[in-house]
């Protein structure tokens, strides 16, 4: 889609898969789980065990998948995906401010910024909506786009030299900012985003975040990103 979308991890849980394995055992175990940490299975081990008897089966025994803890940093995407993510509270947030980043739309003005680095408009090419009613975006429309947001650039500008706050003045920004934000879940909060958000019927940019997300994932979670994968991802099922 657009080669400036990006998703990083700043950090996560180590052994996530033993962590939710500990607590699975602590739910059954008489003792003190602490004191048995070097008999839990390796991570791998671990990770095809909590398949085996937390998820597999549609048993949905999610509890333990709140332990762990995975801290994205998303970059670049325009402001309605961040509206689409921000809905779901069972994740934290600390997102670009647009009243503390203005720069960036006067230095567009002044020509030190590429324009298309600040705001996102969608490729030339096919569409459709929600009902199913396609249409063409041209070049032609695109490039009119353009030149709106370029506009609303300066509009901005010229009411911050006239002393307007920055609070103020944001409301004539083009609505599809580029922002960034840093996202904290735990992975019973990231399975479940990606089940509302990575569906093939939503919008297509918010669609890309959550592959992008399901990437991270799988490094972090390999098996259980595995049977994801196979059972949920895509498929639109009520999210836990």
């Amino acid at each position: 889609m657009d080669p400036r979308f990006k998703v990083e991890v700043i950090s996560q849980t180590p052994n996530p898969q033993r962590i939710i394995y500990a607590g699975m055992h602590q739910d059954y175990a008489e003792g003190f789980i602490y004191d048995e940490m070097d008999r839990i299975p390796d991570e791998v081990k671990a990770g095809e065990l909590i398949v085996k008897y937390l998820l597999q089966g549609n048993r949905g025994h999610y509890g333990p998948f709140e332990h762990p803890q995975l801290v994205l940093n998303f970059g670049y995407f325009p402001h309605s995906v961040m509206q689409q993510v921000r809905t779901h509270r069972n994740v934290s947030f600390d997102v670009q401010s647009g009243r503390y980043t203005g720069m960036r739309i006067l230095a567009v003005v002044e020509g030190k910024e590429d324009l298309e680095d600040v705001f996102y408009l969608r490729p030339v090419g096919s569409y459709s909506d929600r009902q199913g009613k396609k249409y063409e975006y041209t070049a032609e429309q695109r490039q009119e786009d353009l030149e709106w947001c370029l506009q609303g650039c300066k509009r901005y500008a010229e009411r911050i030299e006239q002393g307007l706050a920055e609070e103020h003045a944001r409301g004539l920004i083009p609505f599809d900012v580029r922002q960034h934000w840093v996202m904290s879940g735990n992975a019973r909060a990231i399975m479940h985003l990606l089940d509302i958000r990575g569906k093939f019927d939503v919008q297509p940019e918010t669609r890309v975040m959550t592959e992008l997300m399901f990437e991270k994932f799988q490094l972090w979670m390999p098996e259980v990103a595995a049977w994801y994968e196979k059972t949920r991802w895509r498929k639109g099922t009520l999210a836990p």
